[in-house]
């Protein structure tokens, strides 16, 4: 039984697979407007969840560059105690030297902890300052990402309720259209797919419509028009190369041209006619 199914698409007549293709184009076309009316949602979606991924990595950078900041500042602090250490320690020595020499050496040992606590203050200020700036940059990206987060929960909501409102019949027509697909050859349903996918519509198979492609919308030659409605073999068109078939395999009924009625001459008027 399952070898008999895999070779049933091989046998169809040509207008059986035509007839295929057209509803299973017409699944994929009521698909591609659930997606429609989901509009750019999920890309917005997706944009929003980048920024705020792209903020929480740019927050979680700045706020090592604070920690970083206040370790250096608790470091140079504790650098200004043990350099106002070592000069009340000079100091104290001062007072008990025993010649101009080791005065002097003290005096120097106490100037340059002097220096040392002068540069020790100085990098606070500007590590301070900095510690400033990052923390309000991260403040400003904190709020920023509160708020991109309040976005995306709406958008996301919307995004859910039209889901919801749509997934159920979204899914009937993928099992009605993967059901179809196991009706067409596979090397057909391959062109068919490719055609759809370059198509800017998404028809991979259009009818006759006014004597041109209903695709392209390129005017057909009476003979070729012939050839699509004999169902004899697939026929593409040759401007935009979407597979044709005639409206009535589609289940459209063509229009009829009504002919313009002639108006018949009156009485009068003929008169006038032979008259002249």
């Amino acid at each position: 039984m399952a070898k008999e199914a895999k070779k049933d698409p091989q046998e169809l007549t040509v207008e059986q697979k035509l007839k295929a293709l057209f509803q299973l184009q017409t699944m994929l076309s009521k698909i591609d407007e659930i997606k429609t009316l989901r509009g750019e949602l999920p890309l917005e979606v997706q944009d929003l969840e980048d920024e705020i991924a792209g903020l929480s990595t740019r927050i979680e950078r700045i706020q090592s560059e604070v920690a970083d900041l206040k370790s250096a500042i608790a470091t140079k602090r504790v650098e200004i105690e043990t350099a106002k250490a070592s000069v009340a320690k000079y100091k104290e020595q001062q007072e008990n030297v025993r010649n101009n020499r080791e005065y002097d050496f003290l005096s120097k040992e106490i100037e340059f902890q002097t220096l040392e606590i002068e540069l020790c203050e100085k990098r606070i200020k500007e590590f301070s300052a900095d510690e400033e700036i990052k923390s309000q940059e991260a403040a400003d990206s904190t709020a920023a990402l509160e708020e991109r987060q309040k976005d995306l929960d709406v958008k996301k909501n919307e995004l859910d309720e039209i889901i919801s409102e749509t997934k159920q019949e979204e899914e009937k027509l993928r099992d009605k259209a993967k059901e179809l697909e196991t009706k067409i050859e596979p090397r057909l349903l391959q062109s068919f797919k490719r055609i759809r996918k370059n198509s800017r519509n998404g028809l991979g198979i259009v009818y006759v419509q006014r004597d041109a492609c209903g695709g392209c919308f390129n005017k057909i030659p009476p003979q070729r028009q012939l050839d699509i409605r004999s169902r004899k073999k697939i026929i593409v068109c040759e401007y935009c190369g979407r597979i044709m078939i005639d409206p009535e395999l589609a289940g459209i009924t063509p229009e009829v041209k009504e002919e313009p009625v002639k108006e018949k001459p009156t009485r009068s008027r003929k008169k006038a006619a032979d008259a002249e």
